[in-house]
């Protein structure tokens, strides 16, 4: 059989070279300790995955900031506190043949509440989801300065402890992507108005991040090609932005596309795909084209592909360098090294069954309840899988799926580990 350009090695912008196409894109785990630190779940987790032939994998949302989490059981980096615990993380990590990048992040509004009831935002615009989320405060120039810093120093500790390189979450709603909204963004200081002004957090931590770093060590940025929102960041917001970060020296962009209110990065798009063969898979690769013409640097599009057929064409003909799998590896942690050996031409899993209300109350539906059920049951079914590897079981994908059970298990998984941190926290 004769491999595609997928088996084919990459060169970033920096010098690093990464063995194949395929990378295992960023999921959340939440299994940190009470303390915010990598637990021994992480090694075992990222070492099965590290033996699934993916060139590269990035963790889940760091934080830089243990005020503001995206979740309770997020990892969060500030210090040479838990170097130790980074070390082993990282070092398992790689113990495969991978890489292992650290995604560095803050939610920005995006906080639950469980977590902090007035976190920040560039505007004090709030996020209204069944009253999860306070509503946040505007962010002053000191605490945008801090903030910068904060990422900076994050991936300072990170390569000090290891990791291969680093990506700055600039999508799906959280801080970064956030300034870069006009719909989250309504400031009118430096830090606000023209796209300009409102990429200009992200350079400055771009900027902040390769000082900390130096220039032979990768720095990547997930950004939305569309907040698919009216009146939000576009397609051509998004070229432009890209832009910008090539002329600053980023080794790689990753596409991706939504924020909590729009959550295309779990559904999809409604974007019509050119031809049957990527019908339903490569949400944003339509978009990604786009950004292609607009730059060189090397692109990595996440979201929907299942078939090394349109993993093949994405890369052949649409000119993709990395392709990011996420959800297919929680269930075939090891799907990556059977398309490289040929045995799998398709990979994970169908999920009709994570969806309740059928019929009339389809993932289409008027209904918002039963679509943020849909969406986050979606979401917990494969954090439920990342649980189980991370214990050392395998993935259990068979019996019927059930849509509110895994609704009500992130529900209550995330109040239990909010109440568990604070408590620590204060004895």
């Amino acid at each position: 059989m004769t491999k595609g350009k997928y088996s084919d090695h990459l060169d970033l912008p920096c010098g690093v070279r990464l063995k194949n196409r395929f990378a295992r894109s960023a999921m959340t785990e939440a299994l940190a300790d009470a303390r915010d630190a990598p637990s021994k779940a992480h090694q075992t987790l990222y070492e099965r995955w590290s033996n699934g032939g993916m060139a590269m994998q990035m963790t889940g949302n760091v934080m830089v900031d243990r005020r503001y989490l995206e979740r309770p059981g997020n990892v969060v980096v500030e210090d040479e506190r838990v170097l130790d615990a980074l070390q082993a993380w990282a070092q398992s990590a790689k113990s495969g043949g991978s890489q292992i990048w650290m995604q560095i992040s803050h939610p920005g509004r995006q906080c639950p509440i469980v977590v902090h009831t007035r976190p920040l935002s560039p505007s004090a615009e709030k996020l209204r989801i069944l009253g999860l989320f306070g509503k946040p405060r505007a962010m002053t120039s000191e605490d945008i300065e801090e903030a910068i810093q904060r990422y900076a120093k994050t991936a300072e500790i990170a390569k000090k402890a290891g990791f291969d390189g680093v990506q700055i979450h600039a999508a799906h709603g959280y801080l970064v992507s956030q300034f870069l909204s006009p719909i989250t963004n309504q400031r009118t200081d430096d830090w606000g108005g023209s796209l300009e002004k409102r990429a200009n957090f992200l350079r400055k931590v771009y900027e902040a991040t390769r000082a900390a770093v130096g220039n032979d060590f990768p720095i990547a940025v997930k950004l939305n090609s569309s907040d698919f929102q009216k009146g939000g960041f576009t397609i051509e917001d998004s070229c432009q932005v890209a832009r910008w970060l090539e002329q600053d020296g980023i080794d790689l962009i990753e596409l991706s596309g939504g924020t909590y209110e729009q959550m295309s990065f779990v559904n999809g798009t409604e974007e019509k795909q050119r031809d049957s063969t990527t019908k339903r898979e490569a949400y944003f690769l339509e978009y990604a084209r786009e950004v292609r013409k607009a730059v060189t640097v090397p692109l990595m599009v996440t979201g929907g592909f299942r078939s090394i057929d349109a993993i093949e064409r994405a890369i052949e003909d649409d000119g993709i360098d990395m392709i990011g799998l996420a959800r297919p590896l929680c269930v075939q942690p090891d799907a990556v090294n059977r398309l490289l050996d040929g045995s799998l031409d398709k990979i994970g899993i169908e999920e009709d069954g994570l969806v309740i209300g059928r019929g009339r109350f389809g993932l289409n539906a008027q209904n918002w309840f039963i679509n943020l059920v849909n969406t986050v049951s979606r979401v917990e079914y494969y954090a439920w899988q990342m649980n189980r590897m991370s214990r050392g079981s395998m993935p259990q994908t068979g019996g019927r799926n059930n849509a509110v059970g895994y609704f009500l298990w992130y529900l209550n998984r995330t109040i239990l580990l909010g109440l568990r941190r604070k408590f620590v926290r204060q004895s």
